[in-house]
């Protein structure tokens, strides 16, 4: 009689799972593969893009705070490009080859944009001693319609996750 009960109960608790899996894309806490919070409180990247109006600007490449920034950065969706898969693009890549620079470039098309200039950012979050948020932004490339400029500092760039 126990054993049938633990078999119903069993069942009834293996059928929810599978109804709450199935409608939240296969990700259900606990037993999603991204548990909540799991990296809350760690640093984090991302990437934005900047409208930059004028190449001779002081400073181009210094790094920056956020609030610095904000005002000229762009939605990438009006361009549609994915945000998280462009973040993850810059968060992931190590070694910046020219076939990972033309692919910044194409991912864009800013070549059908001649009179823009945008400026590909990394930002880096964190907290500091006094457990505040700080928020910093490093210049990585700006894209022209027929160039592209690199940071003289990318190398240090690249590696600031570590």
């Amino acid at each position: 009689m126990v054993t049938e009960r633990v078999k119903k109960i069993l069942l009834i608790t293996i059928l929810i799972n599978i109804v709450l899996v199935a409608t939240h894309k296969g990700e259900f806490w606990p037993f999603s593969i991204f548990p909540m919070f799991s990296i809350s409180g760690q640093p984090f990247l991302r990437g934005v893009v900047e409208e930059v109006e004028n190449i001779d600007r002081p400073n181009l490449w210094r790094v920056k705070p956020l609030y610095k920034i904000e005002e000229r950065v762009i939605s990438l969706q009006e361009y549609g490009i994915n945000p998280f898969d462009f973040a993850n693009y810059i968060k992931k890549t190590k070694y910046w080859d020219a076939e990972k620079i033309n692919g910044l470039r194409s991912t864009f098309q800013i070549e059908c944009y001649s009179d823009k200039m945008w400026m590909i950012t990394r930002v880096k979050g964190f907290f500091n001693d006094d457990n505040e948020i700080v928020i910093y932004t490093y210049p990585m490339f700006l894209l022209t319609g027929d160039t592209t400029y690199k940071n003289p500092n990318l190398s240090t760039i690249a590696k600031i996750d570590e």
